[in-house]
């Protein structure tokens, strides 16, 4: 029997990482603020440097990146802030978080944002978060012409979204403010931690003094004093810092970047073809501007019911591969009716009914090409075992 490969391991830290790691814990020295030139520090810049934006910020969680962006707007109580509504659920909590009102945008087949929903929607709000879920990369030539001409910032959570770029250009860096996530199952690896970045000044000084630079700090970055001077005592504090320990295991896998993304391209692409061979699954194409870093693969099932999709899943499971349908996972985080936080839940039937039939699998940068045939193959028979039996058994 074919071994099925482990999903869900991420990569080992480099070993460049764990003489510092050593020195660290018997430092102690675990607080961004002992030192000028902490790891946090250098982290920032160095992840600045690598996305090509001014400033960058780390902190606790893209969750936390999320919500000190919107704090750092400026926004008042009761903004309403437009989302994806598929996303996961972590998005409209920091717009909770941050006292503000999420609106639900639709999205369609091909995960992405709905522009004319969008649009329709956009005089409606204050501000946006363009979720780049799953690492699918909506029209942001469109959705940033008609921000630019509406006068709303926009925020990019590319949690999903290291390495992947648009037009050339590397999300993150085409909005307002990007932000990233450093939690073990995205291409960077922390366990938790997310960062943030931006070119305005203003906005990163509001962030960093609102991220726990409390008293003075803030004059261990070493950037924008004046602006962050100003803004001493006049912001609350929220004290979502990231620590010395996790930028050191951020930091040598910044250069293991390139190859993880293209790995990870390569092994999606490979099980992409596979799966489309199949009558009864599809992968949605890329959008022409749009070179993805994924570290997972969906898919949309096609003419099954939700009786034959609880067998597929089944089936797959049996046979090793976790296949996660997000409308019919119970709970779901990523499916909006179970986000009864954020108020009554509006109808939004095109992504309903996208995310009944929307399945995830993970797919590991670190995978080979023959292990990506393994779970291709797993998929493929379990969807022919469903709808076809005769052949699936020939």
């Amino acid at each position: 029997m074919t071994q099925v490969p482990n999903v869900y391991d991420a990569e080992p830290i480099p070993e460049s990482a764990l003489a510092e790691v050593t020195r660290i814990l018997r430092s102690g020295d675990l607080f961004r603020y002992t030192s000028n030139d902490s790891p946090v520090a250098l982290l920032e810049a160095e992840f600045a440097t690598a996305l090509g934006s001014k400033y960058a910020l780390a902190v606790s969680s893209c969750s936390a990146a999320l919500f000190l962006s919107l704090k750092a707007l400026g926004l008042p109580r009761d903004a309403r802030v437009m989302i994806p509504a598929f996303t996961f659920g972590a998005v409209p909590s920091a717009v909770v978080h941050a006292d503000c009102i999420p609106v639900l945008c639709e999205c369609g087949d091909n995960y992405r944002i709905d522009i004319d929903d969008f649009a329709a929607k956009l005089p409606t709000v204050d501000a946006i978060i363009i979720s780049h879920m799953r690492g699918h990369t909506s029209d942001m030539d469109a959705i940033m012409q008609l921000c630019d001409d509406a006068g709303v910032p926009v925020i990019e959570d590319a949690a999903h979204s290291i390495g992947t770029t648009w037009g050339g250009r590397k999300i993150g860096t085409i909005g307002q403010i990007g932000c990233f996530s450093f939690q073990s199952y995205k291409l960077l690896n922390a366990g938790e931690g997310g960062i943030m970045v931006t070119d305005d000044a203003d906005l990163i000084a509001r962030a960093v003094i609102m991220s726990g630079a409390y008293e003075h700090n803030w004059k261990k970055h070493p950037v924008l004093l004046d602006s962050f001077a100003k803004w001493q005592n006049k912001l609350p504090l929220y004290n979502q810092r990231l620590n010395n320990l996790s930028a050191t295991l951020i930091r040598p896998q910044l250069n293991e970047l390139p190859r993880r993304v293209a790995d990870g391209r390569r092994n999606h692409d490979h099980v992409a073809a596979l799966l489309n061979e199949s009558a009864w699954l599809s992968v949605p194409n890329c959008l022409p501007s749009e070179e993805r870093a994924p570290d997972s693969i969906q898919f949309n099932l096609v003419d099954m019911s939700n009786r034959d999709t609880a067998r597929f899943v089944d089936a797959a499971a049996a046979a090793g591969v976790k296949i996660q349908v997000f409308g019919q996972s119970e709970d779901n985080a990523r499916a909006f009716w179970n986000w009864q936080f954020i108020g009554p839940i509006p109808d939004l039937p095109k992504t309903r009914a996208m995310l009944m039939k929307a399945c995830d699998v993970r797919l590991p940068a670190r995978l080979t090409l023959d292990e990506c045939d393994v779970i291709a193959r797993i998929i493929t028979d379990a969807a022919a075992e469903t709808m076809s039996p005769a052949r699936a058994y020939g």
